[in-house]
């Protein structure tokens, strides 16, 4: 499980830093955590006086924010930051290209996540108002690095105090190996998807018996698709608050030319993504 004690958020000066800045100061207090903003960019007195026109409409910080400016290419920015301060989580909101009316997430989300050295939380949705995560859907893949992504989101669960988990377990639909062209096949193939159902809901268990997770409601979907495609579509029908993933491994040259896993994903956010190293 990991625990969060510096949070970095990257500052942009758009239409959505301050919901981006009350949600990042309030995730610090629920962690007990040191907040750190960077803003790859020019400092201004312009920037800092609506910079710290926010800070004070905010609620106070546990501990003191530290900013740092700093010029340069966002993700080289963000990722020596990351480094450099020992960061355990990373929060990026609508980040914007310094001069540029182009604000942009899928892009720099995808670099950053194939090289941070933290866990990545991605908010499409930030509020000025505290809202109340309900529901927090979680990839359950035969992985791993699985068994540390749902202790980490149970542990960001109980912060949160979201009541409602579901742990998805996204099933190839190759594993069946049925096809399907009578009534006899169409029973066979029932038959398989029950019993790849019970694996993996049998393996997810194992990995849950061992957690202490008595608050929170916990259940477990299996679905057959494919791999990231499902589960964001999930999400977003479920209408879930938060959905956290496995981070993607070393990438291939194969794996920028077809999508998988986190790719999907990072293309169309269906929600907020926590992304755990």
């Amino acid at each position: 499980m990991q625990k969060i004690h510096k949070i970095l958020i990257g500052i942009a000066f758009s239409p959505n830093l301050k919901p981006n800045l009350f949600e990042a100061f309030r995730i610090a207090n629920l962690f007990n955590a040191e907040l750190i903003g960077v803003h790859v960019g020019e400092k201004t007195t312009k920037k800092e006086t609506d910079l710290n026109k926010i800070i004070s409409e905010a609620d106070t910080l546990n501990k003191p924010l530290k900013t740092i400016w700093q010029q340069g290419e966002p993700v080289a920015v963000i990722l020596e930051t990351a480094a450099l301060q020992n960061i355990d989580l990373l929060i990026l909101g609508a980040l914007q290209k310094e001069n540029l009316l182009k604000y942009y997430v899928g892009s720099i989300a995808r670099k950053i996540t194939r090289k941070a050295p933290c866990s990545i939380l991605l908010m499409i949705k930030p509020s000025v108002e505290k809202k109340q995560c309900n529901h927090i859907v979680v990839n359950g893949l035969k992985d791993d690095r699985t068994e540390e992504t749902i202790r980490t989101s149970i542990h960001f669960s109980k912060h949160l105090l979201c009541k409602k988990m579901t742990i998805v377990e996204e099933i190839n639909q190759s594993e069946l190996q049925v096809r399907i062209n009578d009534d006899k096949s169409l029973r066979k193939a029932t038959i398989a998807k029950e019993r790849l159902k019970n694996r993996e809901d049998q393996r997810v268990n194992t990995i849950l018996k061992d957690i202490s997770c008595a608050d929170i409601s916990i259940k477990t979907q299996s679905i057959f698709g494919t791999r990231g495609y499902s589960i964001g579509h999930y999400a977003k029908i479920k209408r879930a608050d938060l959905l956290v993933m496995n981070a993607p491994t070393k990438v291939n040259i194969l794996d920028r030319i077809f999508p998988h896993d986190i790719e999907y994903i990072l293309s169309e956010l269906p929600t907020d993504v926590l992304i755990v190293k």
